[in-house]
C-alpha cells in the first residue's frame, strides 16, 4: 500500500513513517518543514516539500504518486497559542484540512487517518475518558480537530471515504532514530531531560495543590511507537468501516512521578520549582482505550512511564542538538 503522510517530518509523523516502512509499506511524505525537520524524514520515503494552504501542491502529489491512503499529521498544535491566536488555528488547520480532503475525494482515495486530540474533552464527565464522552473542545486547536472529524463523517456518508480519528493524549518517548525536537519545547518529558542535559536550570511545575496523590496534575503518556502502531492497525481495519478511538495507557502519572523517574534514569537531581496553576488545567486526564484494544488488538508495548523516559533519554543523549537544524 502507498501511504501519503502529511506532517511526516514532524515528531509523531516521522515515527509513523518509520513504522510504516518497517511494516513494508511505501510512503510519500508531504511537509512544509515549518515545524518538522528534513533530517527526520526516513531515507526510504519519498519527500515532497509543500504546503496544504494551497491546492496546487497537494493535487500535484496526489496525481503523481496516487496514494492508497492518507495519514494526516500536519497541523498547528499548540493549545496555548491557539487561545492567543484563534483565527490562525481556526483558519489554517481547517483550510489546510479542507484542501487535503477535497483533493482526497477528487483523486479517489478511500482511506484516511486523522491525527486528532484529547483536547476535544475540556471538562470530561467521566474518567478515564472513553469515546462516548461528550465533546467540548478546550481550545480553538481542539475545535479545529473536531471540525475535521465532522468533515470526515460527511465524506464517509457522501463519498465512501473510510476514516479513523485517533484522539491521543500525551505522546512521548523516542525510537533509536526519531525523537522530540520542538522549538519552542513545551512538553514535560523533553523539558525535564533538558534540565538533566544542562540546557535548563530547573523545571517548573504548574500547581502543587490539585486533588491528586501528590498534588500535581495526572496525565496519560503514550509511547510514540505505540501511537504509530495504532495508526497502522486502524489503517488496515478501514475496509471494515470508519471508526474513532481514544488512545492512551489508561492510567496516569503525576508531574512529580515523571520528574522522579527522570531523576532515577539520568542520575541528575533535576531541580523543580512549584508555581501557580495554569488556567484551565484539569487535575486528571486519562484515556480509556478499551475500544481499540478490543476491536483491533492494540496493546501498548511501553505502558510504563520509566520505559518512555528511558527511550527519550537515549535519543537526546545521541542527538544533543536534536536534528541539527
Amino acid at each position: 500500500m502507498k501511504i501519503l503522510v502529511t506532517g511526516g517530518a514532524g515528531y509523531i509523523g516521522s515515527v509513523a513513517v518509520e513504522q510504516l516502512i518497517a511494516a513494508g509499506e511505501s510512503v510519500v511524505v508531504f511537509d512544509n518543514l515549518s515545524q518538522g525537520h528534513r533530517a527526520a524524514v526516513h531515507p526510504e520515503a519519498v519527500f515532497v516539500e509543500g504546503d496544504l494552504a494551497g491546492r496546487k501542491a497537494i493535487d500535484s502529489v496526489m496525481s503523481e504518486h496516487r496514494p492508497d491512503a492518507v495519514m494526516h499529521f500536519a497541523s498547528k498544535t499548540l493549545v496555548g497559542e491557539s487561545m492567543q491566536k484563534p483565527f490562525l488555528y481556526l483558519g489554517d488547520n481547517i483550510t489546510s484540512g479542507l484542501n487535503l480532503l477535497q483533493s482526497v475525494v477528487e483523486h479517489g482515495v478511500k482511506r484516511f487517518i486523522l491525527s486528532s486530540t484529547a483536547n476535544l474533552f475540556d471538562r470530561p464527565e467521566r474518567m478515564p475518558i472513553d469515546e462516548s464522552e461528550r465533546i467540548v473542545p478546550g481550545s480553538p486547536y481542539g475545535e479545529s480537530k473536531f471540525i475535521l472529524e465532522r468533515m470526515l463523517h460527511w465524506l464517509d456518508r457522501i463519498y465512501g471515504v473510510h476514516y479513523a480519528c485517533l484522539r491521543y493524549f500525551n505522546a512521548a518517548g523516542a525510537t533509536e532514530t526519531h525523537g522530540e525536537d520542538h522549538d519552542p519545547e513545551l512538553h514535560l518529558i523533553p523539558l525535564v531531560l533538558q534540565v538533566a542535559m544542562g540546557k535548563r536550570e530547573k523545571v517548573f511545575i504548574f500547581g502543587g495543590d490539585y486533588p491528586t496523590r501528590d498534588g500535581t496534575c495526572v496525565r496519560d503518556y503514550i509511547h510514540v511507537i505505540d501511537l504509530a502502531q495504532a495508526h497502522i492497525l486502524a489503517l488496515r481495519a478501514l475496509d471494515q468501516g470508519s471508526r474513532v478511538y481514544n488512545l492512551g495507557n489508561s492510567e496516569g502519572f503525576t508531574v512529580k512521578e515523571v520528574i522522579d523517574a527522570a531523576r532515577a534514569i539520568t542520575g541528575h537531581p533535576i531541580p523543580a520549582e512549584v508555581g501557580p496553576r495554569r488556567p484551565g488545567d484539569p487535575a486528571v486526564l486519562v484515556a480509556a482505550s478499551a475500544k481499540i484494544r478490543q476491536e483491533l488488538g492494540w496493546t501498548p508495548r511501553f505502558p510504563q512511564v520509566r520505559d518512555i523516559i528511558e527511550s527519550a533519554w537515549r535519543w537526546h543523549q545521541a542527538h544533543p542538538k536534536g536534528y541539527g537544524d
